[in-house]
């Protein structure tokens, strides 16, 4: 599914590759391979990078270039992806598996470019096939550009603090059993902060990842939600949080106690150690407003004052909001404001050439002869946007474009519901979804307006969703049905958040917009408890 520019200059394009370059230039080495770790109780191997949960962090400045050696030391092919990093007019490295590019077989090396442009703050890359990324994950650090500083007093100290899931079982033995089956996957057995899940869980109390802090300095959170399923609320006990960016874009400070974030999300966050110097537990909580089976789950992490102070008995935990706190959750997502300064200014898109109206929905695909044990009539559990759900072609899309081989895709994905219903209400529809590999066509330079459109269909629930090759402007959210006549009166079109990740509101909508300007193929793909990931593309046709 996805969307193709046609743009004149395809035999330059070497040349916008390696020509544009205006940072430094920086060598990564990534080994993908098998590794032991012990975690509740017991020890089992996972894939991971050069031996390390999470993996190694990237650290450039601003308009910096990156060049990553992956080489593949694992059993199976895996792509990685850059998440949040715009790739200008270099789609081949932007990593996402038969969209970009085949994996890579395991036993290779394939060395991929990042380019870096517009994104200053926290970014992350992870695995792009299958449930990899469970394991295959790591930061990105994008200081300000040489010779400028932050918009706000530079912290004493900062910190990359990453939430991820953790499985006793084998994360791809799982998936691949729900995926075999059409059922939901199973969900993990903790969480984790910075690859420990913390004193709550068994085995676990010596291994708690700490932070040393000096009462009085302020330091600078860098939070990834690499967490495969489930949106997360995030506090520090005693200690008020301030959120100054997210997905590499600032924001007009944003004071809360806690914080919630989606997977995929990063959000920059300042902490000053203003209380009495002690111990403080950090931790992290599910949020879920489904049916769905979630890991209702809290990990911890100790922010220590630095010096002789005993630790408290029992050391306090912060007051995270309920896992099922609506309230809590859209009181927060809905303060994000872009900063909007003459330092960074922003640019939301005004005339608007093309509109897209997207359903976001939980599906059944059908199985013959009732053989999937997905559900109980022997179908399968599905995801779609539009009614369509993406099917892998053989090679990759913009391969397939480039050697004209338009067998692959094909150019009809709708713009729109293929039928229109009451979206957020009792479902009078099939329930099932079709399948295909389509792309919608877009000209370069176009000015689009994309609504995503929750839907009752299945089971109603906040879905993340993320699109690649391009940030955006979240110019409006609401409740029930979008309303295009009287919803977009209330966009938000003086200092909305500028950002590559969202949460949809169950039973909901979301309005985004962008300028179609960086020629590639690059997808929206969205994250659900209990199926299949699907992607929608955007395809950008080079024509010579």
């Amino acid at each position: 599914m996805g969307l193709m520019y046609r743009f004149l200059g395809f035999m330059f394009l070497g040349c916008l590759l390696f020509c544009n370059a205006e940072g430094a230039i920086h060598h990564y080495d990534f080994v993908v391979k098998e590794s032991n770790f012990t975690r509740l109780c017991s020890t089992k191997s996972m894939l991971t990078v050069n031996d390390s949960f999470p993996g190694p962090e990237i650290h450039v400045h601003r308009g910096d270039t990156v060049f990553v050696n992956v080489h593949n030391q694992g059993t199976y092919g895996i792509t990685i992806h850059w998440h949040g990093v715009k790739m200008p007019r270099n789609p081949w490295s932007d990593g996402p598996e038969y969209v970009t590019q085949c994996p890579i077989p395991a036993g290779t090396n394939f060395t991929q470019e990042i380019n870096f442009s517009t994104e200053e703050g926290t970014l992350w890359w992870h695995a792009h096939s299958d449930w990899s990324r469970a394991t295959v994950h790591g930061a990105i650090i994008i200081y300000p550009a040489i010779g400028t500083s932050y918009p706000y007093p530079k912290p004493y100290g900062e910190q990359t603090i990453v939430l991820a899931s953790w499985y006793k079982a084998d994360v791809m033995k799982v998936y691949e059993e729900a995926v075999a089956s059409g059922a939901e996957f199973n969900t993990s057995d903790a969480f984790t902060i910075n690859g420990q899940p913390g004193a709550l869980f068994d085995c676990s109390t010596g291994t708690t990842f700490r932070l040393p802090v000096k009462k009085g300095e302020t330091y600078l959170l860098r939070i990834i939600n690499a967490i495969l399923n489930e949106e997360m609320f995030f506090g520090i006990a005693q200690h008020n949080l301030t959120v100054v960016g997210t997905d590499a874009f600032y924001t007009k400070p944003i004071n809360a106690d806690y914080i919630m974030i989606t997977p995929g999300q990063t959000m920059d966050v300042l902490v000053t150690a203003d209380q009495p110097a002690s111990y403080y537990y950090m931790a992290a909580s599910p949020f879920s407003d489904s049916e769905a089976a979630f890991d209702n789950a809290t990990t911890t992490a100790i922010l220590q004052y630095i010096g002789n102070q005993s630790a408290p008995s029992p050391i306090p935990l912060p007051t995270l909001p309920g896992t099922n706190d609506t309230t809590a959750a859209s009181n927060f997502t809905t303060k994000f404001r872009s900063l909007a300064s003459s330092d960074h200014p922003i640019s939301v898109p005004k005339n608007i050439t093309k509109h897209i109206l997207m359903t976001v929905s939980v599906n059944l695909i059908f199985c013959p002869n009732d053989s999937c044990s997905g559900t109980p009539d022997g179908d399968r559990l599905g995801a779609s946007l539009n009614n369509q759900s993406f099917v892998f072609p053989k090679t990759d899309i913009l391969e397939a474009y480039t050697r004209n081989n338009f067998s692959e895709f094909t150019t009809d994905f709708p713009l729109e519901p293929p039928i229109y219903f009451n979206f957020t209400g009792d479902v009078n529809v099939t329930v099932y979804t079709g399948q295909g590999t389509k792309v919608i066509e877009l000209e370069y330079g176009e000015v689009v307006e994309l609504v995503y459109q929750g839907t009752n269909v299945g089971n109603a629930q906040n879905h993340p969703m993320h699109l690649h090759g391009f940030s955006f402007y979240l110019v409006g959210t609401g409740l029930g049905n979008f309303n295009n006549q009287t919803d977009p009166d209330n966009y938000n079109l003086i200092d909305p958040p500028e950002v590559n990740t969202i949460q949809l509101p169950k039973k909901g909508w979301a309005a985004i917009r962008f300028v179609a300007d960086n020629p590639g193929v690059f997808s929206i793909s969205r994250s659900f408890g209990y199926f299949c990931v699907c992607i929608y593309c955007m395809c950008l046709l080079l024509s010579s």
